[in-house]
């Protein structure tokens, strides 16, 4: 059964905190303000800025750190790591040995987090991912990706009530697993956004985090907006929509298990995702394909979902759906009320053949063990084919260019390297990379791949 964090509200004393701040029962902290703490608008200028590395630091009280990590070691088993950071010998043994997995997320902890010399209260952290944060677990690495949601422990404490991130209520961080290069969670979901395909926000952040014994740099970060936070209010017609968040789905049947396609918003209501695949599989694609069609597309945003799918096997990203049966949401638009297709983890996208192999243009290796009927079917329609392709030449000659993209990456390049490999550069047990010249060599094979794909996008259209 699974062990929840006994939460102890520090309202008159946050003893964790870098400095002592005195509250009386129904004040304010003292740099506690709407702009930073409490607004209703997300500040994207001042939170997702791309012409800078931004810090962030993170102290977390000593039992509650140990609490993660016990907590970690009893999900996942122990790691390899003999040192104090995450499942460095932390309390709580006993858990699966090493490599077991779960289904449960980690556990949330209050911290105290500082950004240019602001404090916010008792933010809730937890840890992230899938094989981003098992794998790396697992070999006793440190940087992990995690969560914050500033508002969590609002009901133990109400004097964070409402508290966000400059309109953020909640923020990702990805920390460049399997990506030498640290840019891709950043340059896709841009080059997705250029395309006209919704996708979350992004920017670099460097974290340090104080468990105990003095702040310690974790690593360069990519800082995710999550989707059904704020980007599904900014980018659609409001908030108020179901959202769905895959984690085991082929949209291939109705029978949801809970787990498999999970509605971020109203637990247990799957009716947008129902009529989807209803009309996704029904005899009509086979019978009447205009009428398939038709009905399609009075359920989903089917001209988006065609840029998405050209964008995305252009991009040739392995680790989402046609290979991977998750790492992506769905939100129902309150405008239209017409789901509308997310990408979402984005880090092993890029990755050229060889490495981690992608789908082809034409889908000829698409895994017959599953009908991923949002692929197959889809190309299997002349129309909607023609569609496919005409918006991968438009992709390749509007957005995915050489200089555009390598524009990016050389930008990129040199916003983060000397946090990456310079005079602030990454330290072992808290960096992926061997040697600085992972992250050359990654980058200049990267600018490579740009334009190898681009040739074999142009091969394939007729």
């Amino acid at each position: 059964m699974k062990k929840y964090l006994i939460y102890i509200p520090l309202v008159a004393l946050f003893i964790s905190c870098k400095k002592e701040v005195t509250v009386e029962p129904g004040g304010e902290y003292e740099d506690w303000t709407t702009t930073t703490h409490s607004s209703s608008t997300p500040d994207y200028d001042k939170v997702f800025t791309d012409s800078k590395v931004h810090r962030l630091d993170i102290t977390i009280g000593a039992d509650y750190w140990a609490a993660m990590q016990a907590d970690m070691e009893e999900l996942y088993g122990s790691s390899s790591s003999s040192g104090g950071g995450p499942g460095g010998g932390g309390p709580g043994g006993g858990g699966p040995p090493g490599g077991a997995s779960s289904d449960e997320n980690p556990i949330y902890v209050p911290s105290q987090v500082y950004y240019n010399g602001i404090q916010w209260y008792d933010v809730g952290i937890r840890y992230k991912g899938n094989s981003s944060l098992k794998s790396p677990y697992a070999e006793g690495n440190n940087k992990l990706p995690f969560r914050l949601e500033f508002n969590h422990f609002e009901d133990e404490n109400p004097l964070i009530w409402g508290q966000s991130f400059y309109g953020f209520k909640q923020v990702a961080f990805s920390s460049g697993f399997n990506d030498n290069t640290l840019l891709k969670e950043k340059l896709v979901p841009d080059l997705f956004r250029e395309f006209g395909v919704p996708a979350p926000r992004t920017a670099f952040y460097k974290i340090y985090i104080d468990y105990g014994d003095g702040p310690i740099y974790f690593g360069m970060y990519t800082m995710v907006e999550v989707i059904f936070d704020t980007m599904a209010k900014e980018q659609f017609s409001g908030s108020g929509g179901n959202c769905y968040k895959a984690d085991d789905d082929y949209l291939d049947d109705v029978s949801f298990s809970g787990t498999d396609l999970i509605n971020k918003t109203s637990e247990g209501v799957y009716t947008e995702a129902t009529n989807l695949i209803n009309a996704l599989t029904s005899s009509n694609r086979t019978s009447d394909a205009a009428q398939w069609r038709t009905d399609l597309e009075s359920v989903i945003d089917m001209d988006q979902y065609l840029k998405y799918l050209a964008a995305n096997t252009t991009i040739a990203n392995w680790d989402t759906y046609g290979m991977m049966s998750h790492n992506f949401y769905m939100y129902a638009n309150p405008g239209d009320g017409k789901l509308n297709w997310i990408p979402w983890d984005n880090n092993e996208a890029l990755t050229a053949t060889g490495t981690r192999d992608a789908l082809d243009f034409d889908f000829n290796n698409l895994s017959t063990e599953n009908t991923w009927p949002m692929i197959s079917f889809i190309y299997a329609d002349a129309v909607y084919k023609a569609q496919y392709d005409q918006y991968i030449d438009e992709f390749i000659t509007t957005v995915f260019t050489v200089s555009n993209v390598q524009g990016k990456i050389n930008t990129y390049y040199n916003l983060i390297s000397d946090d990456v490999i310079g005079s602030n550069a990454e330290q072992p047990g808290y960096t992926y990379l061997t040697s600085s010249s992972d992250f050359t060599s990654g980058i200049s094979d990267l600018n490579t791949y740009i334009t190898t794909r681009i040739v074999e996008a142009d091969a394939y259209t007729p």
